[in-house]
C-alpha cells in the first residue's frame, strides 16, 4: 500500500485578488502561500534609501523605481514583492500605474530580514533567475553591504560586495554610482 499524498491547490494570482483584505502580505512560489512578516524599522529606513537612490536615477533616465507593498506577477502562480523593483527607461512601457505589474523589471531588490534571509537567497533568487530578472541586490543590514548579482545564461553570479565608501556601480543603471555605505542609517 503507498503513502497518502495530502494534495493542496494551488492559489492563483485571480485567487489573491479575490480573498478578503486582511492586512497581510502574500507570496506565491508555484501555487503555494507564503505570508510575508512586516519587516523592521531598520529594514524600511534602507529600503527607502535604496529606493531614492533609484528614483533618483529613473527621473534622470526615463525610467521608473518603486519600493513594496507591490505585486509582481510573473504568472498565474508565482506572485512575489520585492522590496524594491527598477524598469529601465527601454522597459518603462511595461509599467501601467493602474494595473498589475506582470513583466520582469531590470532589478530587484531585497533587504534581508532574520525571518526572509534564507527565501531572499534561494527560493526568491531562483525565482528572479527563472523570469529573467537582469540584475539581483540582496542588501545586508546586519553586514551593512550589498552584494550584486547578474544574470547569466539561466543562473546569478555574484558581480561585486560593496560597503562603506566603496562606489557600487551597476550594468542595469549605466553611468551611475553611489557609496554603498549611504543607504544604511
Amino acid at each position: 500500500m503507498s503513502a497518502v499524498k495530502v494534495l493542496r491547490p494551488r492559489v492563483s494570482y485571480a485567487d489573491l485578488e479575490r480573498a478578503p483584505e486582511d492586512g497581510c502580505r502574500y507570496e506565491l512560489y508555484d501555487g503555494e502561500v507564503f505570508v510575508v512578516p512586516a519587516p523592521l524599522a531598520r529594514h524600511q529606513v534602507i529600503q527607502q534609501n535604496i529606493v531614492q537612490v533609484l528614483v533618483a536615477y529613473a527621473t534622470k533616465t526615463g525610467g521608473f523605481a518603486v519600493d513594496s507593498p507591490i505585486d509582481i506577477v510573473f504568472s498565474d502562480y508565482d506572485v512575489l514583492q520585492p522590496d524594491v523593483v527598477f524598469f529601465s527607461a527601454a522597459k518603462r512601457h511595461l509599467v501601467d500605474l493602474d494595473r498589475v505589474i506582470r513583466d520582469a523589471p531590470d532589478l530587484c531588490v531585497e533587504v534581508l530580514s532574520p525571518s526572509t534571509a534564507a527565501t531572499d537567497r534561494g527560493k526568491k533568487m531562483q525565482m528572479f533567475a527563472r523570469y529573467g530578472v537582469g540584475e539581483y541586490w540582496i542588501v545586508d543590514p546586519a553586514a551593512a553591504t550589498i552584494e550584486v548579482y547578474e544574470m547569466t545564461s539561466n543562473n546569478y553570479e555574484l558581480r561585486a560586495t560593496a560597503s562603506g565608501d566603496a562606489l557600487l556601480t551597476s550594468r542595469t543603471l549605466p553611468g551611475y554610482s553611489f557609496q554603498a555605505g549611504s543607504v544604511f542609517p
